[in-house]
């Protein structure tokens, strides 16, 4: 077996498995490892957020309104909607005097269960700033506002919010705009489809930066505040945490993760074929792990993520989902 998948195991019986495809990129753009379909378009999702929020540096939007380095991060989450996230969400909009029903994203129930059911026994309905998306969406009006552009419809492809996106999604990634899917993402802001290549190729960047540049502030800001990248009990978070940010990664929907080594500047790109994410999840570990890109003890701290137990009703651990990963062949 070359390549990745995910093995899904009833006893000691494979019952199902998820392909997955890969990129692993380098430094200087050189390939490092591709399994699958790494040409074709995907829509990366919120796993381009952090290149979403590099205007916000590169603009002077985190000087004008006095952003802190915790609401940075907010603006690069698919965060958990716990109030701490919550409060951040609302201060980067009341620092760029606008209220929750700025946003353009609808309301969901908050990913964490405490806060959901705190806010269900409180008698409330989540609120636009409960979506995960609330910080990135938050980010993108304090562009607007700051460039003296229109608020109404930043979500949408034609605004100048949604143009400067593009614009530096194609710089980082090296594809050009006619060539970069669009599509309109769960939050209702624009999702953009770039090859798993090009994305690994971003997230390597991206890493790479050097001192003092937008690029190396957005890094910091996830690093140093990894439960505002994700929240309580998600991978994202707990990724950054265990390996104390020497590994950064971003979730997107439907199965896809980017992810990058700040030693070495190894960009990873995947994404599980039929979009689970139990397989994305399960994929990137083994990933990092073959690529020897996890220390010793790391591996058995994710260990809930990396080898994801499969129980019955009755609460009895009947299976597992684990990764099955050979990259030998595939080294560049």
């Amino acid at each position: 077996m070359n390549g990745v998948r995910v093995e899904v195991l009833r006893g000691d019986r494979v019952e199902s498995v998820h392909t997955v495809d890969l990129a692993v990129m380098g430094p200087g753009g050189e390939q490092l490892v591709t399994s699958g379909d790494v040409a074709s378009p995907v829509f990366a999702r919120s796993a381009i957020k952090p290149f979403q929020a590099l205007p916000l540096v590169e603009d002077g939007v985190v000087e004008r309104f006095g952003m802190t380095d915790e609401e940075l991060a907010l603006c690069c989450a698919s965060h958990s909607g716990e109030p701490r996230h919550v409060e951040l969400a609302a201060s980067i909009l009341a620092k760029a005097g606008l209220g929750e029903d700025a946003l353009a994203c609808g309301p969901h129930e908050p990913f964490d269960d405490a806060a959901a059911r705190a806010l269900r026994d409180g008698g409330r309905k989540p609120g636009r700033v409960h979506n995960n998306c609330s910080g990135k969406h938050a980010g993108m009006l304090a562009l607007a506002r700051a460039h003296g552009w229109t608020l109404d419809g930043y979500h949408q492809a034609d605004h100048p919010v949604q143009q400067r996106m593009l614009k530096v999604l194609c710089r980082w990634t090296d594809v050009e705009p006619g060539a970069m899917w669009t599509g309109v993402d769960g939050c209702g802001v624009v999702t953009f489809g770039i090859p798993l290549t090009a994305m690994a190729r971003a997230f390597a960047r991206l890493v790479s930066s050097p001192p003092g540049t937008a690029a190396e502030r957005v890094v910091d800001a996830m690093t140093e505040h990894p439960f505002l990248v994700a929240g309580t009990d998600r991978l994202c978070t707990r990724l950054i945490e265990v390996t104390t940010g020497r590994v950064l990664a971003k979730v997107g929907a439907e199965g896809v993760y980017g992810a990058a080594s700040g030693e070495g500047g190894v960009g990873i790109a995947l994404k599980a074929r039929d979009g689970a994410r139990r397989a994305a999840e399960v994929a990137l570990l083994g990933v990092l792990e073959a690529l020897e890109l996890l220390r010793p003890g790391e591996v058995e701290a994710l260990e809930p993520w990396a080898r994801q137990s499969l129980k019955n009703t009755r609460g009895e651990r009947v299976g597992e989902v684990r990764p099955a990963v050979d990259l030998g062949a595939r080294h560049g």
